[in-house]
């Protein structure tokens, strides 16, 4: 049998063990390979030419920290567009001139960083093999030991304490390359007015009507009481919207979710049951978390929804947190009728709209 399977197998050779009567204890069959894989070893090492010639060496340097000051460069050269080229005044000149050097100071000092620090490792830091073995974990003291002494190593064989240039630029690129977002920040809200005040107040008054929201700059249509059936939802805007300077500000702060319940199932105080009309109820749009639209309502449920955190609030109880960050419940709009059947608005919301950080500040 051995015999035959060597003539038939090639160069594998198949070798079939058989035992018969009261010692047939097993059978298989072995496969001897004899074309392995061979290790073959590390490659003969070839020395870069930063390696073999010492002026190319110093080049090199000079490239990565002249890199790295250019990133500085860029970082500062963003942070100046953003005050030279202001866009307060909407002109599509200023926003245009505003974007392309804010944006080109920001990618010069990214890439000029990124590649700084590629040519960094490939010129200059340390080009040997090596064979990093694979260890149990946790590590013992004396191999905790060994990885300390790597990072000392590690700091010589990059030269991270010996290139100062190298290692000041670096630092000083990594330092500036954040001013940029930085400065970004100062367009989230005016410096010379007082954030709880632009949220307290919005286009909402008394006597203006509830009018559908038809996305961007659009209004539509004021919308009758009786148009408005129970478990609908309708997304609302002042119907004055469209005589705002700023319609998109004016809108994200005044965008409204109506909805009607069966008025059974309401929770009201005695001091806002005339805030809604029939069941109707309008609470703001705009999370109390970190000010993401909450625009998904479970009908049977009664619980609205923000799909950026997760944050719910139940309609029937006054817009009550019960599940999320959030640390308040949505405002609500008062709202009532006109002569014609209209919705209108009460007043404006009693409290600030938006995230709950800036209610903090009073």
């Amino acid at each position: 049998m051995a015999e035959e399977a060597k003539s038939s197998g090639g160069d594998n050779a198949v070798v079939a063990a058989q035992s018969h009567g009261a010692d047939l204890a097993s059978a298989g069959a072995g496969v001897i390979s004899s074309d392995a894989v061979q290790n073959p070893g590390l490659p003969p090492h070839r020395k870069r030419v930063t390696e073999l010639d010492s002026k190319k060496e110093k080049s090199a340097e000079r490239a990565v920290y002249s890199l790295f000051y250019l990133s500085i460069v860029g970082s500062l050269g963003s942070v100046l567009a953003y005050m030279f080229f202001p866009i307060e005044t909407g002109e599509e000149a200023a926003i245009r001139l505003h974007t392309v050097f804010v944006g080109s100071g920001m990618a010069l000092a990214l890439l000029a960083l990124g590649i700084g620090a590629v040519h960094w490792g490939k010129a200059l830091m340390s080009d040997v093999e090596a064979i990093d073995l694979r260890h149990p974990a946790p590590s013992d003291e004396a191999t905790r030991e060994v990885a300390a002494e790597v990072f000392k190593v590690a700091d010589e064989e990059s030269g991270f304490s010996r290139r100062t240039l190298v290692r000041n630029s670096l630092l000083g690129a990594l330092i500036a390359f954040p001013l940029p977002g930085i400065t970004l920040l100062r367009s989230l809200a005016p410096q010379d007015i007082d954030p709880v005040e632009v949220l307290r107040h919005t286009m909402w008054d008394k006597g203006i009507r509830l009018a559908r929201d038809n996305g961007g700059h659009k209004v539509g249509e004021a919308i009758r009481a009786a148009d408005v059936t129970i478990g609908s939802v309708f997304h609302v805007v002042p119907e004055n919207l469209g005589t705002a300077k700023d319609v998109l500000n004016e809108k994200a702060k005044a965008i409204v979710l109506l909805i009607r319940l069966d008025e059974k199932d309401l929770k009201e105080r005695d001091e806002r049951k005339d805030w809604s009309y029939n069941g109707i109820v309008a609470y703001s749009k705009v999370c109390t978390h970190v000010g993401c639209p909450v625009a998904l309502n479970e009908q049977h449920t009664h619980h609205l929804l923000c799909p950026c955190h997760q944050s719910q609030f139940d309609v029937a109880d006054e817009a009550k947190v019960i599940f999320g960050p959030a640390k308040r419940p949505l405002p609500q709009l008062p709202i009532t009728v006109d002569a014609d059947g209209y919705l209108i608005a009460r007043s404006d919301f009693t409290e600030p709209v938006g995230p709950s950080y800036w209610e903090r500040l009073k």
